[in-house]
């Protein structure tokens, strides 16, 4: 999860430049500010490719170091492969607690499990055609399609709960997290309901147009929330409506 305060989380971002788009760039930086310091920045790719050239013009100014590697064999690229042994690498030769996968590319699935086996957050970013299990590994995934998406629906949830309701998923990973903290009333404080959540697997609300959880929560009226004050400290809370 995030932090709401400045971490000292050393984070490694590994970009896997072909199945990656440039123009995000400061969408992810910004997003990974929030989890600690990206101390290692690397992008993989073969920099002869005129179709990397978005990339060539960002590097400097994020301080990325880009990694080369030629196609070995036409139509293949030896990228994929040294990213994920340059991952290992950093796994057993760095005290980092977190790793950061730009990809579209399936391919990564095992590497993230791996990682997440030995106690490591794995944040991943790609876009809407990514593949399920990749997004279902990492402990947290978002698309770099919708990243202005969240602030505009928000604003407009008009017909959103239908749509929200419609996915089966989703509705069920929300009812169980909220079962699993309620009180004797039903009420659940969305802290712990959050992180129930996200230990079981990759979410964020972001991925289906809101900002915050609270948010998500408001927009389906399968639920019911309110907002209690205890001196400084405010609390939101959700139930299934009765």
């Amino acid at each position: 999860m995030p932090t709401t305060e400045a971490s000292s989380e050393s984070i490694a971002l590994l970009i896997d430049a072909d199945n990656a788009p440039a123009a995000k760039i400061d969408f992810i930086i910004a997003e990974l500010a929030s989890y600690g310091s990206v101390d290692i920045r690397r992008a993989y790719g073969n920099w002869k490719k005129a179709a990397l050239s978005g990339w060539e013009k960002v590097l400097h100014d994020y301080a990325i170091q880009p990694i080369q590697h030629f196609d070995i064999v036409k139509g293949k690229n030896a990228s994929d492969m040294g990213l994920l042994i340059e991952a290992m690498d950093i796994l057993y030769t760095k005290n980092l607690g977190t790793f950061c996968l730009v990809s579209s590319d399936c391919d990564f699935t095992p590497l993230v499990l791996r990682l997440r086996a030995d106690g490591k957050q794995v944040i991943g970013f790609g876009d809407a055609k990514t593949p399920a299990p990749f997004v279902a590994s990492c402990t947290r995934f978002l698309y770099l399609d919708d990243d202005k998406k969240a602030k505009a629906v928000d604003k407009d949830k008009s017909g959103s709960s239908k749509k929200l309701k419609g996915d089966t998923k989703l509705m069920n990973l929300l009812r169980s997290a909220v079962d699993a903290c309620a009180d004797e009333d039903g009420w659940a404080p969305l802290g712990p309901v959050g992180q129930h959540i996200q230990n079981q697997g990759s979410f964020d609300s972001r991925n289906y147009g809101f900002s915050k959880l609270s948010g998500l929560f408001a927009a389906i009226d399968t639920f019911e929330s309110k907002k209690t004050r205890n001196g400084n400290v405010s609390t939101f809370s959700v139930r299934i409506r009765k």
